[in-house]
Formats: structure tokens, C-alpha cells, sequence
């Protein structure tokens, strides 16, 4: 592909997990372009769906689209398939049933997802973990579910009871979200974060500093740089925000924005 060095410094420019995500995927549009019909990657963070519609754009062959259980799925297994190739794509995803005793309530996804780590698995076999009361649903690499099943017995010490259920049977988390109406003198980051998440100024500089704020999925570069409509910036901890719309600018030039903010 010609334009591979460049498609790789720019998406450096976001840090190693980019780089690396673009190095995963510009390898399987390759193996596209060379003949096979289509290939799917391992689940990725959603800024995987960017960098694949970016290589798809630049190579013209191929078309680009990601899939993770659901619609709203976040984190998603992206695929390259030959403008060539009218057949379907097979994602390979499975749907995994946990269920563990009802009195352990205060069981989260933390709790989940660390002891599914500790298998010693590689993170990018689990899509995304969908909790609900006293179980979960995990999504997961279809080759990789039977080895689940046999091997993934306790979360936090506690008992779990794990099977393969049909993917139709998926409980995808119910999306609320608090509107927010805000004025901001600028639309940087840290004034329309802080709008958006209710906390200082300051603060919100400081979860970027701490690197723990992401603008679209990819690490935010500074406290001053950009933000727009169609945005989401989250905080890891605190949630995220979609900036929705720019509602107008006030006499005295402020900007008023609506923002769906989700815990």
C-alpha cells in the first residue's frame, strides 16, 4: 500500500495503542488487496472503526465496517472486505451467559473483566462485557468461547456458572443520558469538558494532564486543543459526554451548546 508510512505517522501521532491499531489493520487491508475476500481483525477500542474507514479511503479496493455483538457495542471487530466480494463477512463473535449467587450483588465489570485477565488471555479476544444484576453477558472471539467455558470458574472468589448463548439473546445496556445546556467561552476541551461533566476548569485540565481524558476514543492532546459538535470526550471514572449541537453565540460571544453527558 503507498500511502502506509503516511497513514502510520498520523495515527502515531495519538500514541502506541493508535500506532498499533493501525499497524494490525493496514496488515489485514494488505492481505485484502493481495486476494483474500475479506479478513477481520481482533476487537479493538471504537477508534478502530476511524483508522479502518481512513485505510479503506486511502486503498479504494477495499470497504471498511466494524461489528461488536450489537449496534451500540463499543469496543468492535473491524474488517476489510474486497469491493470485489458480494458474499458476507463472518465476524466470528460468540455471546457468553455468566451468571454467579444473587447475593453477590457488588460484582461489576472491573470485577469481571480483571478475573478474565487473569486467565492470562489477551484483551483483544473480549468485545464488550454487558452487566446485568447477578451475571453478565461477554462478548468474545468465537474460536476462544469453549476455552472460556472451561476455564473461567470464579469473579472476586466468586463461583460462576458460564455457557454459550445465541447471540440473539443479547441485552445491550439501556443508553440514558442527562441533557446539558451550557454557555463556554471557547470550545477547547477543558471549557466545554467542563460544562459538559460539571467540574472546574481546572480540574478537567487536570484529568488531561493525568491522561485520563480521551476525545473520540483516542488520548486527548492538551487541555487547549479543539473540540466541535458530533465530539464525545470521556474521562476514565467519570463517564462521557457527546457534545450534540451548538445552540447559538450570545452578545457577549459565548457559545451555547447542548450535551448528552452518560455515566
Amino acid at each position: 500500500m503507498k500511502d502506509r508510512e503516511k497513514i502510520l505517522k498520523f495515527f502515531a501521532a495519538g500514541g502506541d495503542e493508535a500506532k498499533e491499531m493501525a499497524i494490525r489493520l493496514l496488515d489485514l487491508a494488505d492481505s485484502v488487496e493481495r486476494g483474500r475476500p475479506f479478513a477481520v481483525g481482533p476487537f479493538m477500542a471504537p477508534y478502530g472503526r476511524q483508522i479502518g474507514q481512513t485505510i479503506a479511503a486511502h486503498m479504494k479496493t477495499v470497504t471498511s465496517a466494524g461489528f461488536g455483538g450489537f449496534h451500540e457495542a463499543e469496543r468492535v471487530r473491524i474488517s476489510f472486505k474486497s469491493n470485489d466480494y458480494e458474499g458476507p463477512v463472518d465476524y466470528g463473535v460468540s455471546l457468553l451467559s455468566v451468571t454467579w449467587d444473587g447475593r453477590y450483588r457488588l460484582i461489576g465489570h472491573r470485577d469481571v473483566l480483571g478475573s478474565l485477565m487473569g486467565l492470562g488471555i489477551d484483551r483483544s479476544i473480549l468485545g464488550d462485557i454487558l452487566m446485568q444484576g447477578s451475571g453478565c453477558q461477554v462478548i468474545c472471539d468465537k474460536t476462544m468461547a469453549g476455552w472460556l467455558i472451561d476455564n473461567f470458574h470464579k469473579v472476586a472468589m466468586v463461583p460462576v456458572e458460564v455457557k454459550e448463548i445465541p447471540l440473539s439473546e443479547i441485552q445491550p445496556p439501556k443508553q440514558t443520558a442527562k441533557e446539558v445546556r451550557a454557555t463556554v467561552a471557547s470550545l477547547r476541551l477543558d471549557a466545554v469538558g467542563a460544562a459538559g461533566f460539571g467540574i472546574s476548569r481546572s480540574k478537567m485540565a487536570q484529568a488531561v494532564d493525568d491522561e485520563r481524558t480521551e476525545v473520540n476514543w483516542v488520548p486527548a492532546k492538551s487541555a487547549s486543543q479543539a473540540v466541535k459538535p458530533g465530539d464525545i470526550i470521556s474521562i476514565r471514572g467519570r463517564g462521557r459526554i457527546e457534545i450534540v449541537e451548538q445552540t447559538g453565540v450570545s452578545r457577549k460571544g459565548r457559545i451555547g451548546l447542548l450535551i448528552n453527558r452518560y455515566k
